[in-house]
């Protein structure tokens, strides 16, 4: 989807996936040391905004207008600041180092995605790490929900291929329960976590 397509979105929904941090970033990082945090495609800036509030210095970037002025105003519900950029990370890179790089659900054909995470890799500082999570292949046949165009999806070893030079210290598939009408399903997701030497 493009702009106006996530713009329309985000407009309808307010916080399309909700205030709360996804699962897998909480777990991921709560034991990391807070430091300057970058979220690439930060959204409505649930993630941003809870690791601002957990005393990371945050820079959200996202392309979505709409999406920012909801991230806005949860930061500013929740007492917090974070740095918000209006940028397609298509053509956007970082001109600075980060301890804590974020890439979750990022929606683009894998050539496209290469470019965004060799721009994510390049942003982290020395002894950083960098959190790729988004939907798996395998969520189109066997999970819920989640885009049903398989040029967007991907697979743990496929990032892990995309992130040379940096250690991998976690690629997996994992499992993400999602509430719907009709009850409780599982989506499948895809996570690599690689630390920059």
């Amino acid at each position: 989807m493009e702009r106006k397509d996530w713009d329309r979105k985000h407009a309808e929904a307010g916080l399309l996936f909700g205030a709360e941090p996804n699962r897998f970033l909480v777990a991921e990082v709560e034991r990391l040391a807070p430091g300057h945090a970058l979220d690439l495609a930060c959204g409505a800036g649930r993630n941003a905004v809870w690791l601002a509030s957990r005393g990371w210095t945050v820079t959200g970037v996202d392309f979505s207008a709409v999406a920012l002025a909801n991230a806005r105003e949860l930061a500013a519900d929740r007492g917090v600041e974070v740095r918000w950029l209006h940028s397609d990370l298509r053509e956007w890179e970082a001109a600075e180092s980060f301890d804590l790089v974020a890439v979750l659900y990022l929606q683009l054909p894998a050539a496209e995605r290469r470019l965004v995470l060799a721009h994510a890799a390049g942003a982290i500082a020395a002894g950083g790490t960098l959190l790729v999570v988004g939907h798996d292949l395998q969520n189109l046949n066997g999970g819920w929900g989640g885009p049903r165009d398989p040029l967007v999806l991907f697979t743990p070893e496929d990032v892990v291929a995309e992130l040379p030079g940096l250690e991998i210290e976690k690629a997996e598939r994992v499992l993400r329960p999602v509430e719907a009408e009709d009850g409780e399903h599982e989506a499948i997701d895809a996570l690599v976590r690689a630390r920059c030497p």
